[in-house]
């Protein structure tokens, strides 16, 4: 039997795993998947953002609710070291002008090929196809896998097994019934960093769907981002959406639907923008007036319109541009999210990412209730909870010889 047991073969429990082999202990790394890091390699098809490069204390800012967690972890893997991890591996990295950080190779294969390497040059084993289904009555951990079922007894355990979305690449959430029958509280798994559904009219969809808004501003719950969108069938996409997942759920918590406010032109101010739309016409369509007076685009001039055509309550044309008001029905599903908040509620787990219900046992990654946007965070916080939960797990076995219970 393996000393330690990593279930879950995405970013969080490859780290650790390559963490724990270094210093000589011997790891297995079981998932449901055929190959590693299945996620990981999805995450880098539009360029593997792998961090941030804004200072700490703005950074840790973008982690609710376990910002006291996310210190601790940033604090033992922060940004640069994790710059410094890929570059390790023959993989130097850029910063973008929007302070992203990427590898050059901007794809996660060439680092996930190198990375796999270095683990397998340190000893570690992998057992695909193997899934958790959680512990036997002696406490063994059960895996049902192509050759039937599998019991586990290692000396720790890592729970790295993801959220729940794209569950087609392994984070399907599966364990939530698991922890739930193990008595740890766990916050419902909803979908962040995704789009939101809005009753488009028909006529507005068939002329403007795959349409970009760009420029943009959107605001909801008293909070606001500058950024894009992408007008879809069913609603709205993209950064600046995706930015506003949180109080996007909490506006929907409170009522449904939810307003989001569009600014369309956020680079001007109320009073000057009211100067050129809010008088006469003089016998130009609406559609010629609003892209004179106020250089807006079609898609823009169409969201007006739409607002128009449905009797929103406005005043004057500039109260539309500066906060049009979409009504958002729901969230894309969690199946289509980026990522999920929820999980393994964080008073569940002691400093070092230990189950405090079952001793030996660490979770780590999306498994656990924290949220962050799109723009490198979301990496971050899976390799820097990873260390973490190593440098936990090493602790318990390098000063008990008989470590914790898996």
């Amino acid at each position: 039997m393996p000393d330690i047991a990593i279930i879950g073969a995405g970013p969080t429990g490859l780290i650790a795993a390559e963490r724990l082999s270094a210093r000589g202990h011997g790891v297995t790394v079981y998932d449901q998947m055929p190959s590693p890091g299945r996620k990981f390699l999805m995450a880098g098809r539009g360029g593997l953002n792998l961090t941030h490069s804004e200072p700490p204390d703005a950074f840790l800012r973008r982690y609710l609710p376990a910002t006291p967690m996310m210190a601790r972890a940033l604090d033992g893997f922060p940004q640069h070291a994790l710059t410094a991890w890929c570059e390790g591996l023959g993989q130097p990295v850029f910063t973008g002008s929007s302070g992203r950080v990427f590898p050059r190779a901007m794809k996660a294969a060439p680092l996930l090929r190198a990375w796999l390497r270095r683990l397998d040059d340190q000893g570690v084993r992998f057992a695909a196809r193997h899934r958790w289904r959680g512990w036997d009555s002696a406490g063994a951990l059960c895996f049902a896998s192509p050759l039937g079922e599998v019991h586990a007894t290692p000396r720790a355990t890592l729970l790295a097994l993801g959220g729940a979305s794209w569950p087609r690449l392994g984070s399907d959430g599966g364990w939530v019934p698991a922890l739930r029958d193990a008595g740890l509280r766990i916050a419902p798994l909803r979908a962040s960093n995704c789009g939101v559904c809005v009753a488009w009219s028909e006529v507005f969809t068939a002329r403007f769907e795959g349409t970009p808004l760009k420029r943009i501003a959107l605001s909801v719950g008293g909070q606001a981002v500058r950024g894009e969108a992408m007008i879809t069938r069913d609603g709205l996409e993209g950064g600046a959406v995706y930015a506003l997942s949180g109080p996007i759920r909490a506006a929907l918590d409170k009522a449904v639907p939810a307003v989001l406010h569009v600014d369309l032109r956020p680079d001007i101010g109320r009073a000057a923008l009211a100067a050129r739309t809010d008088g006469a016409r003089q016998g130009r369509s609406l559609g010629n007036f609003l892209r004179q007076s106020a250089n807006l685009p079609p898609v823009a001039i169409g969201l007006v319109q739409e607002a128009l055509h449905a009797s929103v309550a406005h005043e004057t044309l500039s109260d539309l541009i500066k906060a049009l008001p979409v009504a958002v029905t729901r969230t894309q599903p969690v199946a289509r999210a980026i990522s999920t908040a929820g999980g393994i509620e964080t008073d569940e787990l002691d400093e070092h990412l230990m189950l405090r219900r079952r001793p030996g046992v660490f979770a780590a990654g999306e498994m656990v209730n924290w949220d962050a946007p799109t723009g490198g965070y979301l990496l971050q916080a899976c390799f820097s909870l990873g260390v973490l939960a190593a440098e936990g797990i090493a602790r318990i076995l390098e000063t008990d010889p008989h470590g914790g219970a898996g």
